[in-house]
Order: structure tokens, then C-alpha cells, then sequence
């Protein structure tokens, strides 16, 4: 006869069998969610940037600060050292060129003139004197030629009259020897008298040029203690406006002292600072761009310093077109200077994110918007506005570009609005 056998319920031990079970299951499951790198945090939108992509022009430029100079500055130095004794400008003055500036004084500079002077004076006297000596000594020559001419001459005649009496045998061959002897040793003083003469005139010749040499030495030296001492009145150089000038009366300047400098006001350049990073991409002829009282300016680099001081070095620009009005000597411009010419590229505007990411990644939103989820991006250039986005985005992406400081090593963001 059959039986019928109840069935049990599940035993508390089942029960607890089966739940340790499930739980380790659920375990397992959530720790495969948390480490599976899908990690995700909620985000209010109202506190994030969300920025879109889009087709734009592209121009690599950075920002830098130029102080407006004048075109030409011409440095005032003291050419000669001494005490300030009168001012005739004061710092700020448009000058014209030779106009005094100042008056220097120098006793020692102006006894050595007084001395220089004289010493000119004395050469003068003692050539006057030397000349004099010359002329009188010359004079005895030719009076003592004169004796000679007229001696060979008187000897000529006897010697000529003996010569014919002894062929006629009026007078004895000792009278007419005599005669012949006389002559001979006449015409021997002529040809010596002729000799010292000329070495006299040469010797006269060669003192008068080196007392003019010697002169004209003493003359030169002379004009350059005079100029030196005329350096003593500090003149303008060029016309300008005179700047920077700190003399006050009383004041001692040495020699090759700086007095101040002269501005010519008739056109202005911009000396900028900028970062030793680009010194081998700035180069002549780079064009910035500035904006002076709402209107824009452009300027080109025409000089360029290398010498880098505490990281920066200089370069000098210029207004390529017109030079704004009212513009000032010390003035600073904010100068979007350019390094590369305008091409048409993706643009992603500049955020916090990059000091995260590297620009190697960034969130980009879906295209429901609740979600931003992580992808890899490649960038290139950047300017202050925007980085040139080479791979990974495409026109109409929205990205969230604020800073990812919170974000840890989360992979995506749930968008949430409060």
C-alpha cells in the first residue's frame, strides 16, 4: 500500500547556505564593478564648464607686456669730471641741438690750459727769437759772399792783365805766378762760400720745419685742452626732450658719469619681455598685435636681445602702420604677439582640465547629456584662447574642460542639474 510522504520545508541551515552564497555572489559582482574601470561619480552641471568643439581659425600667439621708449635715446655722459656750478634746463625740457644744459667747473682742467697756453706762447717767442738768429746769421753769409764775388772777381782781372804782360814779356813769371795763385785760391773761397750757403739754407730750412712740426703739435694739444674745457658746458647732441636728469647744483660728477638722456620724440618703439621657452621661435619681422584706446595696432619685432636675465630676454617692436595717439614714454601695452600664420583647425577652448590630464584625455559628454565619459585626445599648438585639437573630437563635441582636481580616478561623471 502506498504512502504518502510529506514534504519538508528548507532547513534554517539551507537558508543560510543559500544567503552566504548570494552575498559572496553579490560580493564578487560589485567588487568586479568598483575595480572594472568603470567608476562614476555624480557632478552638478551649474558647477562644471562644458565647452564645444567646433571648425575654427587657428593662430599661435602669446601674450606679453612692452613699455613704450622713444625711438632714438641718446645717453648724456660727463666728458669731463667737476662740480656742477649752473643749470640752465630742467629734466623734462625740449631742447634743440648745441643748447647748454649745464656748466661744469674744473680748476685742475682749466690750470692745465693756462699752462698749455703759455707754454704755446713761449714756442712762439723762441721761434720768433730762432728766426731772427737765422735771418742775421744768414745775412753775414751773404755779406762775406758779396767780399768773395768781388775778391775772385778783382783776382780775375789782375790774373787776366798779368796773363798778357808775362806772354809779352812785360813783367817776370813771379809776378804773373803770384797773380795766377791768388786767383785759383779765389775761385777755391767762392765754390766754399757757395757750399756753407747752402747748407746754412738747408739747415735754416730743416729748423723752420721742425719749429712749425713742434708748433703745430703744441697748437693741436692746445685746441684739445680748449675743447675739454669747453666740455665742461654740457650741450644737447640732437633735439629732444631731456629725461632722467639727477644734477643738482653743489654735485661732483666724474668723468663718463651719467647725467641724464635725450628723447627724440618723433616716433616710439616697444621694448617687450618674454620667456627664454620661445627665444628660438622669435626672430625679425613677427608681428603682435595691441589695442590702445578701443582701436587695434600692429607691430613688428625689429630687434631682438638673446641675453637672458632671470629667465626673459627683450626684444624691441615697432608700429607697422599708424602710431596710437597720445601714447606716453614708459607706457605699458598688453601685446598679443603671433607664431604662426592663421589656419583653419579644431578648436578646444582652455580649461583646467589640461593641469590633470596633460591634454591626454578628456570627458566627453554623450550625446543625452547625462553622461560624460572618458576618451584619449591628441593636441598640438595652443594660444591663450584655445588648443589645436588633432585627434579624438570632432566638430559639435561637447567636453567638460573645468578642472578634474575632484574627479580622482573616476571614468565617468553623471551629469546632474540641482
Amino acid at each position: 500500500m502506498d504512502r504518502v510522504i510529506v514534504r519538508k520545508g528548507w532547513s534554517k541551515k539551507r537558508i543560510m547556505l543559500v544567503a552566504g552564497i548570494v552575498a559572496l555572489v553579490a560580493l564578487i559582482f560589485a567588487s568586479w564593478y568598483f575595480t572594472s574601470g568603470k567608476s562614476k561619480l555624480n557632478v552638478n552641471t551649474d558647477r562644471i564648464t562644458i565647452s564645444e568643439i567646433k571648425q575654427g581659425t587657428f593662430q599661435e600667439f602669446i601674450p606679453v607686456n612692452g613699455v613704450v621708449l622713444p625711438q632714438t635715446t641718446i645717453y648724456l655722459d660727463a666728458l669731463e669730471g667737476g662740480r656742477v656750478e649752473e643749470k640752465y634746463v630742467e629734466d623734462g625740457s625740449s631742447l634743440t641741438k648745441g643748447q647748454p644744459i649745464l656748466r661744469l667747473s674744473n680748476t685742475d682742467l682749466e690750470l692745465s690750459l693756462a699752462n698749455q697756453e703759455t707754454q704755446v706762447f713761449n714756442v712762439l717767442t723762441q721761434m720768433n727769437i730762432s728766426r731772427n738768429n737765422a735771418t742775421q746769421n744768414t745775412t753775414g753769409k751773404l755779406n762775406q759772399m758779396a767780399e768773395v764775388d768781388n775778391a775772385l772777381a778783382e783776382a780775375q782781372r789782375v790774373y787776366n792783365l798779368n796773363k798778357k804782360l808775362y806772354a809779352e814779356k812785360v813783367i817776370g813769371k813771379q809776378e804773373f805766378l803770384q797773380a795766377e795763385n791768388n786767383y785759383n785760391y779765389q775761385v777755391r773761397r767762392k765754390k766754399l762760400s757757395d757750399d756753407i750757403l747752402k747748407q746754412d739754407g738747408a739747415s735754416v730750412k730743416l729748423m723752420g720745419d721742425q719749429d712749425r712740426q713742434s708748433l703745430a703739435r703744441m697748437q693741436n694739444t692746445l685746441e684739445l685742452m680748449r675743447k675739454k674745457v669747453g666740455d665742461l658746458i654740457v650741450r644737447a647732441p640732437i633735439d629732444g626732450q631731456l629725461t632722467s636728469m639727477d644734477v643738482e647744483i653743489g654735485q661732483s660728477k666724474n668723468k663718463g658719469e651719467r647725467l641724464g638722456q635725450i628723447d627724440v620724440t618723433d616716433g616710439f618703439k616697444v621694448r617687450v619681455d618674454i620667456d627664454e621657452h620661445y627665444i628660438s621661435r622669435i626672430f625679425n619681422g613677427l608681428i603682435g598685435e595691441c589695442s590702445v584706446a578701443g582701436k587695434n595696432y600692429k607691430l613688428g619685432i625689429k630687434k631682438v636681445f638673446t641675453q637672458v636675465t632671470n629667465g626673459r630676454f627683450q626684444v624691441d617692436m615697432e608700429f607697422t602702420d599708424s602710431i596710437p595717439q597720445g601714447i606716453r614714454r614708459g607706457q605699458t601695452l598688453q601685446i598679443r604677439l603671433a607664431l604662426s600664420d592663421e589656419t583653419t583647425a579644431l578648436l578646444l577652448p582652455k580649461g583646467g582640465f589640461y593641469q590633470q590630464t596633460g591634454g591626454n584625455w578628456i570627458f566627453k559628454v554623450a550625446e543625452n547629456g547625462n553622461l560624460a565619459y572618458k576618451i584619449d585626445i591628441q593636441l598640438g599648438r595652443q594660444n591663450p584662447d584655445y588648443y589645436e585639437v588633432m585627434q579624438g573630437l570632432k566638430p559639435g563635441d561637447k567636453v567638460v574642460t573645468s578642472s578634474y582636481e575632484n574627479y580622482g580616478n573616476m571614468q565617468e561623471l553623471i551629469l546632474k542639474k540641482e
